[in-house]
């Protein structure tokens, strides 16, 4: 069974719930820096998680622990771009260990990734939505509460629609 992603609803197994997706909206033509989440079928990545703020993690996917020198290259002329990157790092990327909150627990979506298109997207994930659900950068977000209940039920052959 897939996460199904329709305007502000995740829909997996017997879970309906809220979430935000780009401000912007949900596109087919995504670019980077538009803000807005891709619309299409994609394979789930790893799970990163921060090691000091959530412990117990049941799931069946690969885990990673974010640490403070993570980040994800969103920088176009970067031969990293769309991918995990160790900071010092010469080109633009995004910090992974932040102070918000949204990147304690995230999902990589595989969107714009083997290989990766310049300026088509970078960095689309699964992640903990603050309590308003404030719209984001592009990504797909959820209350942590929500995350945590579905993630047991997440595997290797898990894909999420976006439509």
């Amino acid at each position: 069974m897939h996460i199904k992603i329709k305007k502000h609803l995740l829909i997996y197994k017997n879970y309906k719930i809220k979430c935000s997706v780009g401000k912007s909206g949900i596109r087919v033509s995504k670019k980077e820096g538009d803000l807005a989440t891709p619309k299409g079928f994609f394979n789930l990545g790893s799970l990163y998680y921060r090691k000091d703020k959530i412990n117990k993690i049941k799931c069946r996917i690969n885990k990673i622990i974010i640490k403070k020198n993570m980040g994800w290259c969103d920088d176009s002329t970067s031969s990293k771009y769309n991918q995990k990157i160790t900071f010092p790092f010469k080109g633009r990327a995004e910090k992974l260990y932040r102070r918000d909150n949204i990147y304690d627990l995230f999902i990589n979506i595989k969107y714009n990734s083997k290989p990766a298109i310049k300026n088509k997207g970078s960095a689309i994930f699964l992640h903990i939505a603050n309590y308003k659900y404030k719209p984001t950068k592009g990504c797909v977000a959820i209350l942590k509460k929500d995350f945590l209940k579905i993630l047991p039920l997440i595997n290797k052959r898990t894909k999420i629609i976006i439509s």
